[in-house]
């Protein structure tokens, strides 16, 4: 029998938001079974809470934004630390944080991964829901698809494919565990083109994007490899951005995740449309 989970004690991740700009500080505080990962907004009058489920997403422009229903409080760019939570077990913790948008970090959920491991995770006496497909649910417009399907286990199979030389095409295929999750893509950091700068600025996104958290694509060469782990960070990446997009299912899942060209949007889609399709799932204790 699989137990749920919690933090042992604190994390804190401390530095500045990728879009805004503005310095950030997530805590993440132990939580008790059946609570789930929720965002307080410690710096807003009355500290309202956002529960990280897909239902509670706001915008996913280069980001997924959670938001809560009375429309007074919104958290930005939760992806890297729900990745974070989710690839390495976590099922109930509490994020405090400061203003309006998660800590970038070095642009992956190694700071994240860095700081839960230092807190520790903790077993809880109840036991673990999965999630396990029953049907197929997917989702495809022009050029773009989603999936999940029936699984054992968890696993992630992602293609993207850019015009610009230094990606092109890229595929991972990769079943999903602690282990797996460290050493395959938590590491991965995000990417952006030196084309698109000034159009992001102009909107208010990409404001504390630089060489040190993000990877800078110029055509057909990566203007700061050292950034990269893998000449496919790219595709790793995306993975990432997919894994914490799915924890908002709120359960671990039993099911394959299958994506090409997709983002935070069609996730989001995805995710909703499953859970407003009860017949295509059920939760399984373990």
């Amino acid at each position: 029998m699989g137990f749920q989970t919690t933090l042992a004690g604190e994390a804190e991740i401390a530095g500045v938001g990728i879009h805004g700009g503005l310095p950030a500080k997530a805590t993440i505080r132990p939580a008790p079974a059946d609570h789930g990962v929720v965002f307080v907004r410690s710096d807003l009058p009355g500290r309202p809470a956002i529960p990280a489920l897909a239902g509670n997403v706001r915008d996913t422009r280069l980001a997924t934004v959670l938001g809560d229903e009375a429309g007074a409080a919104t958290v930005s760019t939760v992806e890297h630390l729900m990745a974070a939570l989710f690839g390495l077990g976590v099922d109930n913790a509490l994020v405090e944080i400061d203003g309006p948008e998660v800590p970038i970090g070095d642009g992956s959920s190694a700071d994240f991964v860095a700081a839960i491991d230092a807190a520790g995770i903790a077993p809880l006496d109840a036991p673990r829901r999965r999630l396990e497909l029953l049907e197929p649910v997917e989702i495809a417009q022009p050029g773009k698809r989603v999936a999940l399907v029936p699984s054992d286990r968890f696993e992630l199979d992602v293609e993207i494919v850019f015009d610009a030389g230094a990606i092109g095409r890229q595929s991972l295929a990769l079943d999903v565990d602690a282990a797996a999750f460290r050493a395959e893509i938590a590491a991965a950091r995000t990417f952006g083109f030196i084309a698109e700068v000034e159009q992001l600025r102009a909107a208010g996104l990409g404001r504390g994007a630089s060489l040190e958290n993000t990877i800078v694509v110029d055509g057909d060469r990566v203007m700061n490899p050292n950034t990269m782990q893998r000449p496919d960070d790219f595709v790793r990446h995306k993975a990432l951005d997919a894994l914490g997009d799915l924890a908002l299912a709120g359960h671990p899942l039993l099911a394959r995740y299958e994506a090409s060209c997709a983002g935070h949007a069609l996730n989001n889609q995805l995710v909703r449309v499953l859970l407003a399709r009860p017949e295509a799932w059920r939760l399984v204790e373990g």
